[in-house]
């Protein structure tokens, strides 16, 4: 509408006000799309960390290659937890079970052996292959599919806040500016003239920057958080990391330093240690890059006593029965099975005595009792019977922070309950090594539907849990109210990490596990997590901030402008200098992207009542204080014409824009400096203001002496703001809100005039 603004000056053949409308529209198009163009490079930057890539068969040699280059032609290398890059022609060694559900909704696993496809898209649940690809990209069926789906996204949170926020703004801009032009007419005003101040008026009320705003506040805080090694796969899921208030955290490589050793092996009745030590060896497979066959291989004399065997079937790891098996030959000949997995597994699997399980059982309790895993390890020799040879103690050190971390997370408000598939006995040792002193359950104690969610509230440790578990965790968890994370990495753990409000994918996720986390670690660790937790709290006070400042400069702005020419008869400003205002307000407020705004110490969410209470006290707080400053100027000072209209102009802008600082923290304003880059934003743009009234250039000229009193006068004004801001925070505080928890289905709508604002027809 502004645009309109500039034809209707151009009817009236006011140049000047033409030209400079113009100018300042090209300037202010010209940096909204710089800085778009800024976020858009830096999320584009983001996003190519976590292209997935493709192991590839060129000129001989395997090497790991973007699937956005593989070709038709292409033979490829695909396992367990990779998501198939193209369309593919499976060989004569793939075996596999894949998961299509999100090509075409069928939820069971389909195996695909050689001679058939493997589509575009599908995850590989279980298995190993290799195939040749036969189309990529658009030429794919899911890329066929998607070209003819619309692209239909659900509305974030912060979309809605946005919405609602603008649709409010918009309405009230639009009412006030339709009463503006009734009066006007109404007096005489030539229409064209009311019409152009009518719709400028609108314009600046209407937050047009809002979005490239808050998109740059983002993808700055997303490219800062991506230099701490967390990268956020879509820049709404800031808003979301900042209000978390469980967080469900892997053990191994989040909170160890994921780097299995091996202790001396427990052998069973008369089996040797070294027979123990040669099938684990054997049950290996160092190309595989799984950590507990690189830690039973770096074993001293690993190598030495696997002698010449030669591999005939390998199965590898396999998350739902939970073991390693091989077969394979002699050098005499004969034939030889190895099996290695959990010791539960194995025992099941091997059909072992009463006898048995109690040794296994004496065995896992004392290497618990150290906080070690055990490993266990069986044989069949020449089609015989398996046989239990034993255990193999397993321990993955904790890292030296991780309790620290821990502590510091919780100082954040969040609840931290650590995952793990360790039995009992060792995630409670390594539980209470990290302060972790509340219950621990396993999966079986869930059983109980009635008691489950109590149970899970309760739990500090999840022991022996599969990754199926990890779902439910998440599900009661946000059934009871909470903003859940959830850590993950393997192929079973996607559905737990797009069920979670922020799935994290930890260090050497597969392809699978990052598609579906909101956040991807590229560090192990905790303190990633903790550095992302703190970045996300800060970029959301940031936005926050610029939606309270937006909504009380429209509050402050509007009614006074309004009132004063409906009650006193006069426009107190000029089209030009609303559009002025405008603009240097929009340039300043950028710079709150780069803020160091203070951290919240709890969770947040937008609370859409408490922004707009705010802003309505801040906004009325001002605008008494400029009438009254309209009150002294009119009155003693005897200030009229174009001088009076620059006189507020500058007071409008100059204490508009030492708002920016107050909304940065709920407490007083001088508590918290501002970074350098928002301070000079601010005074740069307060001090061009100042200079355009001194000099006269396109406004009224001022003496000095005025322009110094209104900065004063803006100082004093900014005082008594912040004490009506920390009165309302206080207010606000006393009603008692829970920070972080998903407000529940039946809770009542706030009771507001503008009931729609919370309501808003977007869905």
């Amino acid at each position: 509408m502004i645009e309109v603004a500039a034809v209707l000056a151009a009817v009236l053949q006011n140049w000047d006000d033409f030209a400079i409308i113009l100018t300042l529209l090209v300037v202010n198009a010209t940096v909204g799309f710089w800085e778009e163009y800024q976020s858009g490079n830096a999320v584009a930057a983001l996003k190519a960390h976590l292209a997935p890539q493709a192991r590839t068969l060129r000129d001989g040699v395997w090497t790991t290659v973007p699937a956005r280059e593989l070709v038709p032609g292409d033979t490829i290398r695909i396992r367990m937890g990779d998501i198939v890059p193209g369309d593919v022609l499976l060989l004569s060694d793939a075996s596999l079970e894949l998961d299509q559900s999100a090509l075409t909704g069928e939820s069971l696993p389909v195996s695909r052996g050689a001679g058939e496809s493997a589509l575009s898209g599908s995850i590989v649940r279980r298995g190993e292959g290799t195939g040749t690809v036969t189309s990529t990209g658009s030429t794919t069926y899911l890329g066929r599919t998607a070209q003819l789906v619309a692209a239909a996204q659900p509305v974030s949170r912060l979309q809605s806040a946005i919405l609602r926020i603008g649709d409010t703004l918009i309405m009230l801009a639009l009412g006030l500016a339709a009463v503006i032009e009734a009066v006007s007419l109404v007096r005489g005003v030539s229409l064209l003239t009311s019409l152009q101040f009518a719709l400028v008026l609108a314009v600046a009320a209407i937050p047009v920057a809002m979005p490239t705003v808050l998109s740059v506040t983002m993808a700055v805080g997303a490219r800062k958080l991506a230099g701490e090694k967390a990268i956020v796969t879509r820049l709404e899921s800031m808003e979301e990391l900042a209000g978390i208030d469980v967080l469900c955290s892997d053990k191994t490589g989040t909170l160890t330093q994921n780097i299995l050793r091996i202790g001396d092996p427990i052998a069973f009745d008369d089996v040797t240690e070294r027979e123990v030590l040669e099938a684990a060896v054997l049950a290996s497979r160092a190309e595989d890059h799984d950590p507990i066959d690189a830690a039973i291989l770096a074993y001293g004399g690993a190598h030495a006593v696997a002698g010449d065997f030669r591999v005939t079937r390998y199965m590898p790891f396999d998350p739902v029965l939970k073991r390693t098996e091989a077969t394979l030959t002699a050098p005499d000949g004969s034939s030889l099975r190895v099996a290695k997995g959990a010791p539960q597994a194995i025992l099941a699997f091997v059909g072992g005595t009463t006898q048995t399980g109690a040794t296994l059982e004496a065995a896992i309790t004392e290497i618990a009792r150290h906080g070690f895993r055990a490993l266990g390890v069986a044989r069949a020799r020449a089609g015989g019977p398996w046989e239990y040879l034993g255990v193999i103690p397993l321990f993955d050190p904790l890292r030296p922070d991780s309790a620290e971390v821990l502590a510091a997370i919780r100082d954040l408000a969040v609840q931290v309950k650590m995952v793990t598939g360790d039995q009992a006995a060792i995630a409670r040792e390594t539980g209470l090594r990290l302060g972790m002193e509340g219950a621990v359950t396993t999966p079986d104690e869930w059983a109980d539907a009635a008691r489950r969610t109590q149970i899970l509230e309760a739990t500090s440790v999840f022991a022996q849990v599969f990754p199926e578990d990890k779902y439910t965790i998440v599900a009661e968890l946000q059934h009871r109210g909470h903003i859940v994370g959830m850590t993950g990495d393997g192929v079973n753990d996607a559905p737990a990490l797009k069920e979670a409000d922020v799935g994290i994918a930890v260090s050497g996720a597969t392809d699978a596990a990052r598609s579906a986390a909101a956040v991807v670690l590229t560090a192990q660790g905790l303190a990633v997590i903790l550095t992302a937790i703190r970045q996300a709290r800060q970029t959301f006070a940031r936005m926050t901030s610029y939606a309270i400042y937006r909504i009380e400069e429209t509050i402050r702005l509007l009614f006074f402008i309004a009132l004063t020419i409906v009650v006193l008869g006069f426009f107190p400003v000029t089209a030009l200098q609303i559009v002025l205002i405008a603009l240097l307000n929009d340039g300043a407020i950028l710079a709150i992207a780069y803020d160091r705004t203070p951290i919240s110490p709890t969770p947040v969410s937008w609370r859409m009542s408490r922004i707009l209470r705010v802003a309505s006290v801040l906004g009325v707080t001002g605008l008494a204080s400029t009438f009254l400053l309209l009150a002294v100027a009119v009155g003693p000072l005897h200030i009229t014409g174009g001088p009076l209209q620059t006189l507020l102009y500058l007071k409008l802008s100059v204490a508009g824009h030492f708002v920016i600082f107050l909304t940065r923290t709920e407490g007083p304003f001088w508590r918290s400096r501002p970074a350098s880059v928002l301070m000079l934003s601010v005074f740069g743009t307060q001090i061009l203001a100042s200079i355009l009234a001194l000099m006269g250039w396109l406004i009224p000229q001022v003496p000095p002496l005025w322009v110094v009193g209104v900065w004063g006068y803006a100082a004093l004004e900014m005082f008594l703001v912040d004490g009506a801001k920390q009165w309302a925070y206080r207010r606000w505080a006393r009603l008692g809100a829970s920070p972080g928890l998903r407000a529940p289905d039946s809770a009542p709508p706030a009771r507001l005039p503008s009931r729609w604002f919370f309501h808003p027809r977007h869905r």
